[in-house]
């Protein structure tokens, strides 16, 4: 007789088994569930500009619907170069120094794919975006960690420059930047850029820097890291159009560095997606050649959505961290979650999900030890003001 058939074996490799489903996956299954509003994932409940639609509708019927150059279209490529250029004063060559990707994700894997060789160490900022330290799983890397803590007295997040400096040694390969920062909110300041730029050079370290969310700034300057003296040739500059024009699904990100660090990501990036959709890349060359007034009024749209939902969680009892930058809101929940005998993020988010009617993210999951983020809790506010209302309405219900 056969015997019992025999349990399924785990067939996650061990590189990714540690990491589960990405914690925007199960924040917003559950928000669906649960007909929650969901302030969790990071993605606009409005649409972009019309007219970047209409240009990829354009392109379609063009007839440019065949693979492109895998290091983008023409087009796309000059276009961010020649934004570059205006933004940085640093000359580009478009069809050596620009590669465009799947999304800023896929410039990510790309870059560490291409850059770190097993045993490489990656120097992380935590709270980190979940990819990050996945994608240096992926390409065998060791992550240090230096944490951005909670400073009462200034409302922000800060490192310690002696933890930087020791998380430097001789076998660092790259130090991954993200400004302004996801999820705390954090633009980085010159002071703090310019030792970073000065760990690189003395360690001949390569930076990798996320910035997504560049013109997503409400106070202080966005810096580019690949400015600073020593920086140029050794920084690797990622950002993607989603957060700018508000399509996060398009997925048309790049990546900016010199032909050594460009060779490298698309050693990569030729055998991960090799290309990106040909018309999108139409489009997003028109929207960055450009832009008219669209970031402008986006800008001020996530200012007074940050100011209004900043101000409702103060009020509930929330201790918020007013973000520089993004749109994402950083916020201690202790003296909510207290009275409620509720110890973490995740059992409060889940609390928030399932009984209050709001989602959010618990940021544990951006910490190697996630304990150090069980007090805070992320809030998106890139959503219309109704959604913000209609939420707050609903988080109402956390007063005593």
């Amino acid at each position: 007789m056969p015997g019992r058939p025999s349990q399924p074996k785990d067939c996650v490799a061990d590189r990714f088994s540690a990491f589960g489903t990405t914690i925007f996956a199960e924040m917003t299954r559950l928000a669906i569930e649960h007909d929650a509003i969901n302030l969790s994932q990071g993605f606009p409940d409005f649409d972009g500009p019309g007219w970047i639609k209409d240009a990829a509708i354009r392109a379609i019927r063009d007839g440019h619907n065949q693979y492109p150059p895998t290091g983008g279209t023409p087009e796309l490529a000059l276009a961010i170069a020649d934004a570059w250029r205006d933004q940085t004063g640093l000359d580009v060559d478009p069809a050596r120094q620009v590669t465009v990707t799947s999304g800023c994700t896929e410039a990510l894997a790309a870059a560490f794919l291409g850059l770190v060789n097993p045993g490489d160490e990656v120097v992380l900022f935590e709270p980190f975006y979940d990819s990050y330290r996945a994608c240096v799983a992926m390409a065998g890397g060791i992550a240090r960690f230096v944490q951005l803590r909670a400073s009462e007295d200034l409302g922000t997040f800060q490192f310690d420059a002696n933890t930087l400096r020791e998380a430097f040694n001789e076998r660092t390969k790259v130090v991954l930047l993200n400004t302004p920062h996801n999820p705390t909110g954090k633009v980085f300041t010159l002071e703090e850029m310019t030792l970073i730029a000065q760990l690189c050079v003395e360690h001949d370290v390569i930076a990798v820097t996320d910035e997504v969310y560049e013109h997503l700034v409400f106070d202080g300057s966005h810096i580019r890291l690949a400015t600073l003296p020593g920086m140029a040739e050794r920084t690797l500059t990622l950002s993607s159009m989603g957060k700018t024009f508000s399509l996060t699904g398009w997925k048309v990100g790049w990546a900016i560095g010199s032909a050594e660090l460009t060779r490298a990501v698309r050693a990569a990036h030729q055998f991960l997606t090799f290309t990106t959709a040909t018309p999108l890349q139409h489009a997003a060359a028109a929207a960055i050649r450009d832009p008219g007034d669209s970031i402008t009024r986006l800008l001020d749209r996530y200012r007074q959505a940050r100011d209004f939902l900043c101000a409702a969680l103060s009020d509930l009892g929330f201790r918020v961290y007013i973000p520089a930058g993004t749109y994402f809101i950083m916020a201690d929940h202790t003296a909510v979650s207290g009275p409620l005998g509720i110890a973490d993020d995740a059992q409060f988010c889940r609390y928030l999900t399932t009984e209050i009617g709001v989602a959010a993210i618990p940021p544990g999951s951006f910490y190697s030890n996630p304990a150090d983020g069980g007090r805070f809790v992320r809030f998106a506010f890139c959503k219309r003001r109704e959604t913000l209302e209609a939420a707050v309405e609903r988080l109402q219900k956390l007063r005593p």
